[in-house]
């Protein structure tokens, strides 16, 4: 793995805050189940019924000194092929993927990781490529970042944003300006007890095409070390919690639910999520 320490990527300004607010919130029912063979390749199933619809995957996973390839097959026949290569120079990560049978999926990825910086650029395998761009400088307190994307076949951008972020010993606050301009997020992350996982958090997203707000707060809490509760709600009335437990290690059963309260009516969503490795 690259071990480089540094400000990451630009996908991590504002995660804290998005993983407590989103991650592991389940409306479907999910089950996933890891096994290993003798030599160490990793086979993982995948079932999700989603309403009167069921989806499967199965994904394979091989590493071979510094090089990581995973493979995997869905309901629809579509395989998914991405060898990973960890540090083939000091800091950097190189990435190439393609899906058949789709001709134009194929990409590659470079990924720069530096104590002050960190760099990620991809671009697609066909004669007129999507090209990706991010990038963030920093330190351990303020990151600023942009993320661009080019399409070659247009000659237009297919997306600008650029965010800050900012950094203490238990906040992080986070602005972003996403959307080709037309949406601002803010976002907060604050640790209140180390000791037993506790954290607040919020997003705010503005949109200026709509004058549109939304506003997320949430909260997590360990009631011991292997069962962790999460709870949310939005200026939109929907409240959603979830308690999930680890029953071994690496498995997990997560339990989540959402309510809209300004129509009680309503049945609540009911969401569960099984998660075994040996």
């Amino acid at each position: 793995m690259v071990m480089a320490k540094g400000p990451g990527l630009y996908s991590d300004i504002g995660k804290k805050a998005r993983d407590l607010l989103y991650r592991d919130y389940q409306g479907d029912h999910k089950f996933t189940i890891t096994t290993y063979t003798a030599n160490g390749v990793a086979i993982t199933s995948t079932g999700t019924k989603k309403g009167e619809l069921f989806l499967a995957d199965i994904t394979t996973q091989l590493k071979n000194k510094n090089i990581t390839t995973d493979i995997k097959v869905d309901t629809n026949s579509n395989v998914c092929t991405t060898i990973t290569v960890d540090e083939p120079a000091p800091g950097v990560k190189g990435i190439f993927s393609f899906i058949v049978p789709d001709q134009k999926s194929g990409k590659v990825e470079l990924q720069y990781f530096h104590e002050h910086a960190g760099i990620n650029t991809s671009l697609g395998l066909t004669a007129t490529p999507v090209v990706n761009f991010s990038g963030v400088a920093g330190n351990h307190t303020v990151i600023f970042g942009t993320d661009v994307s080019f399409d070659t076949a247009t000659g237009d951008f297919a997306k600008y944003n650029a965010g800050v972020s900012f950094t203490t010993s238990d906040l992080i606050a986070s602005l972003t300006l996403n959307d080709k301009g037309d949406s601002l997020t803010a976002s907060y992350f604050h640790t209140v007890s180390p000791l037993t996982n506790t954290a607040v958090g919020a997003e705010l997203i503005h949109r200026f095409s709509s004058n549109e707000n939304t506003l997320t707060i949430g909260t997590q809490h360990s009631l011991d070390p292997l069962t962790t509760l999460k709870a949310r709600v939005n200026n939109y009335g929907k409240a959603s919690a979830l308690i999930q437990h680890q029953w071994r290690p690496k498995s997990l059963v997560t339990i989540s639910g959402e309510i809209d309260t300004r129509a009680l009516e309503k049945s609540a969503k009911i969401g569960l999520a099984v998660a075994l490795k040996p």
